[in-house]
């Protein structure tokens, strides 16, 4: 591996209040480190989601959710678009966007990858399988959802992350240990500016 990464454990993870007060969420990363929801480049969280309501609005953020817990979550936009996400399923759209979520069975946990628009783009994969994953340049977040996964030798258990800052072309061997393990692979990459 050409740099150096870090091993966020579940435990270490502490709940912050989301931004409109209704409920809760684990921040993994963000960029720059200790920056607040106005001030970031990129965040990575986990958020427990309890009971339907409205998302909070983030203006000139773009955002990825991903179903990581839970049967499914239904999301509606404003402007009338609705999707229904079940596990492992992911959705992009704006944060201005005025999205209200519904928890049919109950509910759900997610995994939220927000990229401020002007300095940075991204994108989530999940993942089963080993691979060797290619990486050029960017910020890469690895969250073991599901199981136990093994990254570069260290071992990840349900909820842990490894945050990878590659200044040059790498890869990162990835490889399930448990059966039926998930790893959410977030990439993020800064825009020319």
């Amino acid at each position: 591996m050409a740099a150096a990464f870090s091993i966020i454990r579940a435990a270490d993870l502490k709940a912050v209040p989301w931004k409109n007060g209704g409920g809760a969420t684990r921040e993994i990363a963000a960029s720059p480190r200790g920056s607040t929801f106005d001030a970031f480049d990129w965040r990575v969280s986990v958020a427990d989601v309890s009971a339907a309501g409205a998302f909070s609005v983030f203006e000139g953020i773009d955002r990825v959710l991903t179903l990581i817990e839970g049967t499914e979550m239904v999301l509606t936009d404003a402007d009338g678009p609705r999707h229904v996400l079940g596990r492992w399923d992911s959705l992009a759209f704006a944060g201005e966007k005025k999205i209200t979520a519904e928890l049919p069975h109950g509910p759900t946990r997610d995994f939220n990858l927000m990229l401020r628009r002007d300095r940075v783009s991204g994108s989530v994969t999940v993942r089963r399988d080993a691979a060797a994953l290619s990486v050029a340049q960017r910020s890469v977040v690895l969250v073991c959802a599901l199981g136990e996964f093994a990254v570069e030798g260290e071992r990840l258990s349900q909820g842990d992350a490894l945050v990878f800052e590659a200044g040059e072309h790498a890869f990162l061997n990835v490889e399930p240990v448990s059966e039926g393990a998930v790893l959410i692979d977030a990439r993020i990459v800064l825009k020319d500016r």
